[in-house]
């Protein structure tokens, strides 16, 4: 029987972390730099995890588990 196996090409561009978040870089932010801003610039350094509705779709290729980037920030003081 076959063995399911992950799509290559995802593989290199996305990171897969402890906690199963998917670490991915934004587009955009490698050539034609010269008209966007500094801060934009900077923005594209920045850790930045796949969307949600993008998570089932990427589950599919690699075959994994993923998770999404938890929102609940205010779920603390909300308790309160």
């Amino acid at each position: 029987m076959p063995k399911n196996k992950p799509n290559k090409g995802l593989l290199k561009r996305i990171r897969m972390t402890k906690t199963g978040k998917v670490k991915i870089r934004r587009a955009s932010g490698r050539h034609l730099r010269s008209h966007k801003s500094g801060e934009l610039i900077r923005s594209y350094r920045d850790s930045n995890y796949a969307n949600g509705s993008d998570l089932r779709r990427i589950a599919r290729l690699l075959h994994a588990r993923v998770t999404g980037q938890s929102t609940s920030k205010n779920t603390e003081s909300s308790e309160s």
